[in-house]
């Protein structure tokens, strides 16, 4: 069996994983594991403890590794390669790719074949307005206010193109419309019943990122 170990942004990123991600590429014989950034304990911090955090685990063991943060809460003193060089490209599917190679070329070449680099557009929440109407079955009308999340599905080609600005972001959309709602109470939960089908559907670079981490599985059965 292959292991992989998801370095998560925190605690809602931790039970995404395990229990929606894992069981699915369990059946691809891949083991997951999802620690939390180590220096923040839940949150993000600056690319250089989180590049040791993901050296650590790749020197450690023969494991694949990779990440699961927010584009969103990236700050451009956090010093994450190729960040401002970046800006300049409009395209944002075509930015995370961007700075997913210059993550890729931060590490060893010894070990660089098993770091999956990876950055969620815009923020986790994002993966929640794939199926909008899991958030009707679970909240009240008194506690959702719908059409504010609908506002967000038709203005938008895809989910993760949700955020024109910061008070817009995906998960200050759901804070708006959902009475109480909490983030780490609720987004794997919400999450989890859209189910991973939904989420691959909607959400492409969230697809590219899932595929390329089932394949890994048959990456070393074709080395053995």
């Amino acid at each position: 069996m292959t292991r992989l170990i998801i370095v998560c942004e925190g605690p809602t990123e931790h039970e995404f994983c395990m229990d929606v991600i894992a069981p699915a590429l369990y059946r691809s014989d891949i083991c997951v594991e999802a620690p939390l950034i180590k220096r923040s304990q839940g949150g993000i911090v600056a690319w250089d403890p989180i590049k040791r955090q993901l050296m650590m685990h790749l020197h450690e063991s023969d494991a694949y590794v990779t990440l699961l943060i927010d584009y969103y809460g990236i700050k451009d003193s956090f010093g994450f390669p190729g960040w401002e060089e970046s800006k300049a490209i409009p395209d944002k599917r075509s930015r995370m790719h961007f700075l997913f190679r210059k993550m890729e070329d931060e590490m060893p070449p010894d070990i660089r074949e098993r770091f999956i680099p990876y950055i969620q557009l815009h923020e986790f929440e994002s993966l929640i307005f794939s199926d909008i109407n899991v958030i009707s079955q679970n909240f009240d009308d008194n506690e959702a206010t719908m059409y504010l999340l609908e506002a967000a599905v038709t203005d938008f080609p895809n989910p993760e193109e949700i955020n024109c600005r910061p008070d817009l972001a995906p998960s200050k959309r759901l804070l708006k419309a959902i009475s109480g709602y909490n983030k780490v109470i609720y987004g794997a939960c919400l999450a989890h019943d859209i189910g991973l089908k939904k989420i691959l559907d909607k959400c492409p670079l969230f697809s590219e990122w899932y595929n390329r981490l089932s394949s890994i599985g048959k990456e070393t059965d074709e080395d053995n």
